[in-house]
């Protein structure tokens, strides 16, 4: 982020401050591979371990995150479409953050296995979230179907969450087609990222959700064969780059003297506090609704706090989208605005969440020696 806002408008002035057209589609492409990545977390197989606890924790920590920071946003200033983005967004974590805390204190146990779980299934239960909440907010700005009623809007967002998920299962069809018998790697690596760099451009296109036709195309994928866990063995190792991007590209979007005005510095702690709340009481509240044990109700929520790779996709996204050219200057300058609040967020949270996520495990990991 700082090397970000080193070369953007408040540094050397290398970057200009509004991304230019090859970066736009530079991350709506990164989100597709992401996207496809976190679909891969859909396995049957997966899903069937994880169980009943993953999935109602997953459920309730997402709805207590939105509808917590949601209200707040609204109350703090933000209008309708923006506090609905910001919402949606505060629900994601950061996977690959939790993970290596986790790893780096060698903990073991089933605290540890439901954390795991959960964010597996997290991001991708903030992808679907957010695309619903796009087409919304969208919808609410006069960008797409500017006289329809509230109901229309709400259906047309329910009927492109519903034409991007058939869209996927097409793409994840494809995929596996082309996919099912090649034997070389580079082969195999060549032809993954064409398709996904296909199926971007088509949703881009057909103004459907890169992110929901990706991650449905590689659900579809990973449970066609057991064969296709080697695509996302082969990926795996240029999603460090991409993150890295995402950072870069964050902090030459970031607008220093936007984040130095009180009013967004106030919004953006609210923000943080919103959903730390919504994270921690959620988490809880799930964790009580299917009786896991103590361990998991007290301490699972303090380790979902980190944020990073999602969240500043999903911002960077709103930029990036082509429904961003029609916006007024008044909706360009919310959207700043936004952003800006949002990469607060992910400062303050990639800085004091990493040390409360230790804290919660080795707390878990304790009571549940002691149980």
């Amino acid at each position: 982020v700082l090397a970000g806002v080193l070369i953007g408008e408040y540094g050397l002035g290398l970057v200009p401050r509004q991304m230019s057209a090859s970066m736009k589609v530079a991350t709506e492409l990164a989100l597709g591979i992401i996207s496809l990545t976190i679909g891969s977390e859909f396995s049957v197989g997966k899903l069937r371990r994880m169980g009943r606890t993953v999935a109602v924790i997953v459920a309730m920590q997402l709805a207590c995150t939105f509808f917590v920071v949601w209200p707040v946003m609204l109350w703090a200033g933000l209008d309708r479409p923006m506090a609905l983005l910001a919402a949606a967004i505060a629900t994601a974590s950061s996977p690959a953050v939790i993970v290596a805390v986790a790893q780096s204190l060698r903990v073991r146990g089933s605290f540890v296995d439901c954390l795991y779980g959960v964010v597996a299934l997290l991001d991708a239960g903030t992808v679907v979230l957010f695309g619903i909440c796009f087409s919304l907010a969208a919808g609410m700005m006069g960008l797409v179907a500017p006289d329809a009623s509230q109901w229309g809007l709400a259906w047309i967002s329910v009927l492109e969450t519903l034409i991007s998920l058939a869209a996927g299962l097409a793409a994840g069809g494809l995929m596996h087609v082309v996919l099912r018998n090649r034997q070389r790697s580079h082969e195999v690596l060549i032809l993954s990222l064409g398709l996904v760099c296909l199926t971007t451009s088509a949703a881009m296109v057909f103004h459907l959700s890169p992110l929901l036709v990706n991650m449905t195309a590689g659900a579809t994928l990973i449970n066609s064969t057991p064969r296709h866990y080697r695509v996302f063995r082969m990926i795996e190792p240029s999603m460090p780059p991409i993150y890295a991007l995402f950072f870069v590209l964050a902090g030459s979007e970031m607008q220093l003297s936007i984040l130095a005005q009180p009013a967004v510095l106030w919004i953006g702690l609210l923000y943080v506090a919103a959903r730390l709340v919504g994270k921690v009481a959620g988490t809880g509240i799930g964790a009580a609704w299917v009786r896991a044990p103590q361990a998991t109700r007290r301490n699972l929520g303090w380790c979902m706090l980190p944020q990073a790779g999602i969240s500043l996709g999903l911002v960077l996204l709103i930029q990036a989208s082509p429904v961003a050219e029609n916006m007024s200057p008044q909706q360009v300058a919310a959207t700043e605005r936004l952003v800006n609040i949002v990469l607060f967020s992910v400062f303050v949270n990639q800085l004091v969440g990493p040390a409360l996520t230790k804290a919660a495990l080795l707390r878990g990991n304790e009571m549940e020696a002691t149980a």
